[in-house]
């Protein structure tokens, strides 16, 4: 296992939960089709799929936290290849002040992280939600899911 089932403590009593990491991952139909295929056992995961990751308003990367994300990935196409010219580059300077948001109220800017890849590349989307999966077993999850 990639992770084993992180305990957390409830506020009532002392008791024990344990729960698998949640993963958000915004992506345009572009640079991924969908996230069936990066499903795994050792967390779980929300794919919210848009025409372009440029209509990933700051309010929308937030509310992925409230919602019980430990963690917000950002899949956008290369540089220069964006079908809606410069889309990739607008969400550069979204997730960046989004970060600064994260870090300034106590959730952590490293929570939130921004890929380019390859036009369908399943194989590097893996890599990213696993690397991700494994810093959190760094980070430990979030507390404000």
């Amino acid at each position: 296992m990639l992770m084993e089932n992180v305990r957390r403590m409830s506020g009532k009593g002392g008791l024990v939960r344990t729960r698998k990491p949640r993963i958000t991952v915004f992506h345009c139909f572009t640079a991924l089709e969908n996230t069936a295929g990066l499903e795994g056992s050792d967390y779980e995961i929300q794919g919210i799929k848009m025409p372009c990751a440029s209509i990933s308003r700051e309010v929308f990367l937030l509310k992925a936290f409230e919602a019980g994300a430990d963690a917000v990935v950002v899949l956008v196409c290369p540089v220069n290849s964006c079908r809606y010219v410069q889309g990739n580059i607008r969400t550069e300077r979204r997730v960046s002040r989004v970060k600064k948001m994260l870090e300034e109220i106590g959730i952590g800017g490293h929570r939130l992280n921004m890929y380019n890849i390859v036009q369908g590349d399943e194989a590097a989307a893996r890599r990213i939600i696993e690397q991700t999966v494994a810093e959190l077993g760094e980070w430990g999850l979030s507390a404000a899911a």
